[in-house]
């Protein structure tokens, strides 16, 4: 089990130069938790492609579609008080932080492409290819 932020999932979901990555970690590690923030932030991921000309509507909502089903079992609220702390701490956003206190909560690690992240919570917190290495 791990924590995955909003950048690992769309290496996963939306093919890219990162997406043989993402499919080597859901591999090794098919668990992926999530705070709720994750769905808002892959929206808007996607929705900046479909603008940008690189992704159709329809396919949009097709990916939106099966990532939402693979995460609806492993999505969990965090507390707000926590995130905010972390933020505050940190100097990390607290969207960012959502990730953290989950991974905190779950006593896991977050896997991320943020180097924010990493370097405000190296004990917690591990880049992608460092993860599907070890």
């Amino acid at each position: 089990m791990i924590v995955v932020d909003s950048n690992v999932i769309c290496y996963y979901s939306i093919p890219g130069a990162r997406t043989a990555l993402a499919d080597r970690l859901r591999a090794q590690d098919s668990q992926w938790c999530v705070p709720p923030l994750w769905r808002s932030e892959f929206r808007n991921v996607l929705l900046g492609q479909v603008r940008r000309g690189s992704m159709h509507l329809s396919h949009a909502h097709e990916l939106v579609e099966l990532t939402e089903v693979m995460l609806r079992e492993t999505e969990f609220a965090v507390d707000s008080r926590a995130v905010l702390s972390r933020a505050m701490e940190s100097g990390c956003t607290a969207y960012d932080c959502e990730y953290v206190v989950l991974a905190e909560d779950l006593g896991v690690q977050l896997v991320t492409g943020d180097k924010q992240v990493l370097a405000a919570f190296p004990d917690r917190a591990v880049a992608l290819e460092d993860y599907v290495e070890q």
